[in-house]
């Protein structure tokens, strides 16, 4: 971890406490209309940090959480929140999505991020390989599905900095998009986790 990391890890409460304080990043949308795909999510597939294609078919009947990752970022030790929340909901399928769309915060390649999630945080949840998260004709191809109502029913917000997140139930209904600074262990994460997971 450089001193720059370790800087933003110590200091990832205040960042949080004043993020949500000026009321920045903390956007939370819901699928309260309970809008259903167009394109089914489990046609869909990723590729992971290894180079493995995983058909998302693969998580059929299960919930996931699918955030933009960087190791470089005020939000990084939200890797840490994710694990936990990974080990205490093991029927809750997380995929970090790395990727380098906002201010270079993510140089590594696969390898290496791979090594920083699991030597500073433990991660064990599933990484993809690096990508483009953001709109446009390199965004990766869950993200597309993520952002595009035409493909999820209803929405449209793309991240709005990295640690975004979108929870897919088992259905594959696109249910919430939460801000980077909504914590994965806060309670409107835990309450719509925990509804989806009974």
């Amino acid at each position: 971890m450089t001193g720059r990391q370790s800087f933003l890890q110590k200091f990832y409460p205040l960042i949080m406490r004043f993020a949500r304080t000026l009321g920045k990043k903390g956007r939370i949308l819901q699928n309260r209309q309970e809008q259903k795909p167009r394109v089914a999510f489990s046609t869909l597939t990723m590729v992971s940090n290894k180079g493995d294609m995983i058909p998302m078919s693969q998580f059929s009947g299960r919930h996931l959480l699918l955030v933009n990752t960087a190791s470089d970022c005020g939000y990084t030790a939200q890797y840490a929140e994710l694990q936990e929340l990974h080990e205490r909901f093991p029927q809750l399928v997380i995929i970090g999505f790395p990727a380098n769309d906002f201010k270079e915060q993510e140089k590594g390649d696969d390898a290496d991020i791979a090594r920083f999630c699991q030597l500073n945080f433990g991660v064990t949840f599933t990484l993809a390989a690096k990508s483009s998260v953001l709109k446009g004709p390199q965004q990766n191809n869950i993200f597309r599905w993520l952002t595009d109502p035409g493909l999820n029913g209803w929405n449209h917000q793309q991240p709005e900095w990295n640690f975004s997140k979108y929870l897919v139930n088992s259905d594959g209904m696109l249910t919430h998009y939460f801000g980077p600074a909504v914590s994965p262990l806060g309670k409107e994460v835990l309450g719509a986790v925990g509804v989806i997971s009974r």
